[in-house]
């Protein structure tokens, strides 16, 4: 691998000016098909297998005005009582007639028909039905629907349209760039050369654009969840920055250390590059990895975001070699551009090498310390909860969580969360039938606090029943609800019984994917084993380092509970109501975080075992990788916190997790793991840690990340300093 990207590192070097234009071709190519092919973005999640999926579909097809999009407005009159007077009835059915002449809705059910009243006469639901799903509902005619009752609350009224329709898009605003600019100082202070820092920004930011614009482009044809291309420019974003930085470190070391611009660049991409080349190997296959879970939202983000890490890869070793021959000298800061290389370049008394003894001469302190404080920072994991979010936990001030907390002032938390019983059989007989058996069940389970009366569809063979629970969508009494109705109809043998609904539907994700939660961890830690013993022909680095991880993983998934479900300094985050974690993000969070580990694992134990196989002691030799490699991973990590720590300012509570994880994942792998647990249990374990049986060395293939392959003495130097 090493002499392959050596040579497209060079070819990329001399052939520059071809390089930047194909790249520049590329993006405003896959732009304008973005303009011109983009799709809409999905609000929905689909569960296919499940139940509350199989009557989603079973309505789509038999009772289609009930499969759409549905809506809540909440209506509070200024006074107790208001409602029943002839002045107030009138406000509201006015309000109800407005929502029903919306455009993209088929009807808006009168409260006063169905006794959707508070008792103290003061609150009132009006049911809107959208012809379409949510994600087909366009924003003129959502914003349309967030302007009904305009007139009534001229007049005091408090009118508050909320529902599944209003679950749009999550904008991306101004907040994120803050994490680039922090990424932007990050590197000028770590290369100490505007030139070098704005190279690899450029790099980075073309790269994304590319994987964007392609991610965008395919929207039309691909269903594509709201959150999916939020976490493609995410990760895109950070590991687009980080790999061109690895690559422009080694380069700059390579100049220093006396070679010509392009030999100096075909040996950073083949050490360097082959490190990045593995390290996003990891991200994309772990990422992609997402589809064996077989949840086709999560398969969707999974292969978003691996295309957008691929793109980084592909760009950091052409496009970046190629920026590096138009920079020159220039990439490094401007007291070494005309140092004499006999002087020499490397330093062992940097902060790394300091660290690196401290860390080795007190290992086993080290690795107490690190082992204890991260099981502490767990211990809140064992309380972790999922669900789907709900408009409970929606940002104050927005529409979703004025009319969320104004149903609940009324009418009860139960109101938000409501169930929908599906009656189907072959003949209307049957299934008028089954309704009166389903209804007496439904209201034995514990927690029912009221069923609606049934809806028939037009054949009269499948009705609708709502069901009005007594806890909220996302509370576990409500979970065990769920389970209780289906088991209480689960006997009717005259017609088929599906309980669906927001809230179960919510309920059905999250358990599928708790359960699949423990075959992806496991599959990503076999996986990093095989992968690790591969590049380092060893057998305890990799368990090390796979252990390295479940702690990253573990401490990760304490503190963001302790913070976004037990609402500890929930308000350093601007998070407003602690809520149990969105049930994609563990698995998200392993996949992700998994190849982010690999990342640094790489780029750190392989110069270890470079130092070693030339000669030097397993001590010294770990010494060596830390001191070398510190500075460039701690700005690689100060990086992707900045970056990931910027969505942490969105409003919407999915992406403000996302990536608020993301950051304190990256900090705790790469400062306590990497940095100070590994070193010290590479120290302790000495030469044992490069140990591997000879039949199983003889069997792997040698992939040579170190450049191992590449000609110690270049021949490409230069005589003097330019």
């Amino acid at each position: 691998m090493a002499t392959l990207l050596y040579r497209l590192g060079r070819a990329s070097f001399r052939r520059r000016r071809f390089v930047a234009v194909v790249w520049l071709v590329v993006l405003v190519g896959l732009g304008a098909a973005a303009l011109t092919l983009k799709g809409p973005t999905a609000s929905n999640f689909t569960m296919p297998g499940t139940e509350s999926q199989r009557a989603i579909d079973l309505l789509a097809e038999r009772f289609p005005a009930a499969s759409g999009a549905t809506g809540t407005i909440a209506v509070k009159a200024p006074q107790a009582g208001q409602l029943g007077t002839p002045q107030g009835q009138a406000v509201v059915k006015q309000v109800t007639k407005e929502a029903a002449t919306l455009p993209g809705v088929v009807g808006a059910v009168d409260p006063y028909q169905v006794q959707a009243l508070s008792p103290d006469g003061r609150y009132a639901l009006i049911q809107v039905q959208f012809a379409g799903r949510a994600d087909a509902v366009t924003d003129a005619q959502r914003a349309a629907y967030e302007k009904v009752g305009a007139q009534a609350k001229a007049e005091g009224w408090q009118i508050a349209p909320g529902g599944e329709v209003l679950n749009g898009e999550p904008e991306v605003g101004s907040t994120e760039a803050l994490g680039v600019l922090v990424a932007a100082i990050v590197l000028i202070v770590t290369f100490g050369s505007l030139v070098a820092a704005g190279m690899t920004m450029l790099n980075a930011l073309i790269g994304v654009g590319v994987g964007m614009a392609g991610l965008y482009a395919l929207s039309g044809a691909v269903e594509l969840t709201g959150t999916a291309p939020i976490l493609a420019l995410m990760l895109g974003l950070a590991v687009g920055i980080d790999y061109s930085l690895f690559i422009t470190s080694r380069h700059r070391q390579n100049l220093l250390d006396g070679l010509s611009p392009e030999e100096a660049v075909g040996r950073a991409v083949g050490t360097a590059g082959s490190a990045v080349v593995f390290a996003g190997a990891t991200v994309v296959i772990a990422l992609a990895g997402l589809a064996v879970v077989n949840i086709p939202f999560l398969t969707v983000m999974g292969l978003a975001a691996a295309g957008t890490v691929t793109v980084a890869v592909l760009v950091a070793i052409t496009l970046a070699p190629a920026l590096l021959g138009f920079a020159g000298r220039k990439v490094l800061p401007r007291r070494l551009r005309h140092r004499n290389p006999a002087v020499g370049a490397r330093t062992r008394s940097g902060f790394g090498f300091r660290w690196a003894h401290w860390v080795t001469k007190l290992r086993i302190p080290a690795i107490l310390v690190g082992l204890i404080g991260l099981g502490l920072l767990a211990v809140p994991a064992q309380d972790m909860r999922l669900a789907l979010p709900d408009a409970a936990a929606a940002a104050e001030g927005s529409a979703a969580r004025a009319n969320n907390d104004l149903v609940r002032e009324g009418f009860g938390v139960g109101f938000t969360g409501r169930l929908a019983v599906v009656v189907t059989a072959d003949s209307p007989q049957a299934t008028q039938a089954a309704v009166p058996q389903v209804t007496a069940l439904v209201q034995k389970a514990d927690g029912v606090l009221a069923v609606a009366p049934p809806q028939f569809d037009p054949s009269g063979r499948t009705a609708l029943l709502g069901v009005i629970p007594k806890t909220g969508p996302t509370d576990a009494a409500t979970e065990t609800l769920v389970h209780d109705i289906r088991h209480h109809v689960g006997g009717i043998g005259t017609a088929d019984v599906l309980l669906t609904g927001a809230t179960a539907i919510g309920i059905d994700v999250s358990e599928k994917l708790a359960a699949a939660l423990p075959v992806y961890l496991l599959l990503v830690v076999g996986l990093s084993v095989l992968l690790l013993m591969l590049v380092f022909r060893s057998i305890l680095v990799p368990l090390k380092a796979a252990l390295g991880f479940l702690l990253t993983v573990a401490a990760t998934f304490g503190i963001t509970v302790a913070v976004f479900q037990q609402g500890h300094l929930a308000d350093l985050i601007g998070l407003d109501t602690p809520a149990p974690l969105v049930s994609f993000l563990p698995i998200l969070l392993i996949g992700i975080l998994f190849g982010l580990a690999m990342d640094y694992e790489v780029f750190l134990v392989s110069r270890m075992r470079e130092d070693f196989v030339h000669g030097d002691t397993a001590r010294q030799a770990t010494i060596n990788g830390m001191g070398h490699g510190a500075r460039v991973v701690t700005a690689a990590a100060l990086i992707m916190i900045s970056v990931f720590g910027g969505f942490v300012f969105l409003h919407d509570p999915v992406i403000k997790s996302m990536g608020f994880a993301l950051a304190v994942g990256v900090a705790i792998d790469a400062f306590v793991v990497r940095m100070t647990i590994v070193p010290a249990v590479m120290s302790l374990l000495n030469n044992a840690a490069w140990w591997i049986p000879r039949w199983l060395d003889r069997v792997l293939p040698n992939i040579d990340i170190e450049g191992e392959s590449l000609d110690p003495h270049p021949t490409h130097r230069e005589p003097t300093p330019v």
